[in-house]
């Protein structure tokens, strides 16, 4: 993925501290269960008494049953995830299609893995993970959030990674939560309702770097499909209408 110039900056002999193993204890870590055990999530639930179907959550701004927060969350445009501050996998909102191809796979019998379970211990996968998680969790240079896209060639899938910090009301770092997505479709649609048309701009020094019939593009957004009719000559702002990333 295409890492933002000061997540490269970070030195390794700090971010490969993270703990993947997630050998410590988070608030809320739930004890006496093998994190690694394919059956975490009903052995821990049952352990807490966790509530579940029927049973309603009062949330900040709303009252919905553990069923009505499942449904919706499926629905959820793209695939989120969330890692607590022990580095311990809690939680994605699994498709409702058990045939659907993931962006990102999980598969339900990781939840409660560690993040080291998590990942596959290959090329550098393990290495830039630690790193972003501990981007996020020490807030370096004040960043709470990490955009990485994925330079894949391809004009009309933009798949993009946005990891977030989470905090608690005090503010103190309580986990990551991830979403991946291909946000052509946006795109797309974003073209074709205004007439407008995304082109690749010569001066962009930042960003993703696709590549296609021999141009290099900075910008990571995507040349809008041939059939689409322009209706003006405006160029979207290259400064809000791309990732910076």
């Amino acid at each position: 993925m295409a890492e933002p110039k000061w997540l490269q900056d970070l030195k390794e002999e700090d971010y490969i501290k993270e703990d993947f193993d997630a050998t410590g204890k988070s608030r809320y870590t739930v004890e006496g269960v093998d994190k690694n055990d394919p059956d975490w999530l009903n052995k821990a639930a049952k352990k807490v008494h966790a509530a579940e179907g029927d049973d309603y959550v009062k949330l900040d701004a709303g009252l919905l049953t553990v069923n009505q927060i499942n449904w919706m969350l499926r629905r959820a445009f793209g695939e989120l995830t969330y890692v607590d501050d022990n580095n311990q996998f809690l939680w994605y909102n699994r498709p409702t299609d058990p045939n659907k191809k993931m962006l990102a796979k999980r598969t339900p019998d990781q939840v409660g893995d560690t993040m080291g379970a998590v990942h596959p211990d290959i090329r550098n996968v393990i290495p830039e993970a630690k790193k972003v998680i501990y981007a996020l969790r020490n807030k370096v240079d004040g960043h709470d959030e990490v955009k990485m896209p994925v330079p894949n060639g391809n004009r009309h899938k933009l798949i993009l990674h946005d990891y977030k910090r989470i905090e608690d009301d005090e503010g103190n770092y309580v986990g990551t939560y991830e979403w991946v997505q291909d946000i052509y479709p946006f795109v797309k649609y974003f073209c074709e309702t205004t007439g407008q048309k995304l082109v690749d701009d010569p001066d962009a020094t930042t960003g993703a770097t696709y590549k296609k019939d021999g141009v290099d593009t900075a910008t990571g957004a995507s040349k809008h499909e041939e059939h689409v009719e322009k209706k003006t000559e405006a160029k979207p702002d290259t400064n809000s209408g791309a990732s910076e990333y």
